[in-house]
């Protein structure tokens, strides 16, 4: 096959997720995508949120599209046109995928975190060099609960990442979980408070079990297991979700600061020495 020969939708999954709107578009990029890698296509999936479940209309949707060898100019020209195309389309899934074109084999194991792959953030149309699907839990979500679109089966594309290794990424992400937010979210926005308590969560139960989870089942997960003067907070960010991003909305009232203080709590517990 080479990159000049028109591929159609056979063996690709019609159906990886409960959004029609979101599968057809997953399928035109898979396609798109295909015809321009020709043999340097390797397989395409879902990762992230609609991978570890309980994703909903505020989620990304977190594609990789893994590739035999570094792309060429064509190769990677014809990608930006595409994700450059993209998000001018109708629909509220063309403003919500983000992903990045991996190598396979620098997939497969933790020793090329550094290595940079062609990336396309949600609402984007320009597409960067960056790390940033480059990481142990795109890995595991990918490995453990990973949707095919098409190729191979997940566990033969990655190595299984040991339990140690998931708990010290958590580990250090959630040290300076407000200072890293902050660097790219101002405080000033009430999704960035949410993300902050959700974020620790996720991270407290990953410290915990060595595991990922959606972060919808991780306020609840903390509901149950943690301190219940964090009970009100709790739902207010689980209630707040249905509201989506909005940069001129401002956080509740005291909401900010009493994310501040739960941080601090789960750091007490989650970066506690044994």
């Amino acid at each position: 096959m080479t990159s000049k020969e028109k591929i159609t939708f056979d063996g690709i999954n019609p159906s990886p997720t409960r959004f029609s709107e979101l599968n057809e578009l997953l399928i035109n990029l898979v396609i798109s995508a295909r015809n321009i890698l020709g043999d340097n296509f390797f397989g395409a999936y879902l990762q992230g949120s609609f991978a570890v479940g309980d994703a909903d209309m505020q989620s990304d949707c977190d594609f990789l599209i893994f590739i035999n060898e570094q792309l060429t100019d064509y190769q990677e020209n014809e990608l930006r046109k595409l994700h450059d195309e993209i998000p001018t389309r109708q629909g509220h899934w063309t403003q919500h995928l983000e992903g990045s074109y991996p190598i396979a084999s620098e997939f497969k194991t933790l020793k090329k975190l550094d290595a940079k792959w062609l990336y396309i953030d949600h609402g984007w149309r320009e597409m960067q060099w960056d790390t940033h699907c480059n990481n142990c839990w795109a890995r595991w979500s990918l490995r453990e609960k990973g949707i095919t679109l098409i190729g191979p089966d997940p566990k033969n594309i990655v190595d299984p990442i040991p339990k140690g290794i998931m708990r010290d990424e958590a580990k250090k992400l959630l040290i300076n979980i407000i200072a890293d937010t902050h660097s790219w979210m101002p405080p000033t926005i009430a999704w960035g408070q949410r993300y902050i308590v959700t974020t620790a969560c996720r991270m407290l139960y990953t410290i915990k079990t060595g595991e990922v989870i959606s972060k919808a089942r991780c306020i609840d997960w903390a509901a149950k297991n943690l301190d219940s003067r964090w009970l009100y907070l709790l739902k207010q960010v689980k209630e707040d979700r249905k509201l989506g991003f909005d940069a001129n909305a401002t956080p509740r009232e005291g909401s900010m600061q009493e994310a501040y203080s739960f941080v601090k709590y789960v750091q007490s517990i989650g970066l506690k020495k044994n």
